[in-house]
């Protein structure tokens, strides 16, 4: 058994959480769960930006890049978990935010594809 066992998902969110800390990313919170969803990750850039991060990892690319597993769908129940975060921490609604997507591919000690905005 490989990266891209049973726990894939985990483990591809801690390489993103150890990747994202390296790159200056402070990690408020994990799995953050809501009703109706989940984001997988939330951090602090050090210009205080409030990002909520999607993690995906995919073991080849014959069916789609990882990308394109944050359809509309997801995208608006990450939305509405960001929400409900903010509801219950208001001392970063007034903190700029965007939404990333952190893209793990083929091997996990590769350098993940970060796409800052994704949506």
């Amino acid at each position: 058994m490989g990266w891209f066992s049973q726990n894939k998902g985990r483990q591809a969110e801690q390489n993103a959480k150890h990747w994202l800390n390296q790159h200056g990313i402070q990690i408020l919170a994990e799995n953050h769960r809501c009703k109706g969803g989940e984001i997988d990750l939330i951090g602090l850039d050090t210009d205080n930006t409030l990002i909520f991060i999607e993690v995906k990892a995919r073991q080849n690319r014959n069916y789609g890049h990882a990308t394109e597993f944050v359809d509309t769908r997801k995208q608006q129940r990450i939305r509405r978990c960001a929400e409900a975060f903010l509801l219950q921490h208001s001392d970063y609604q007034n903190h700029a935010m965007r939404f990333d997507v952190l893209a793990f591919h083929d091997n996990a000690s590769d350098a993940p594809e970060w796409l800052q905005n994704a949506f």
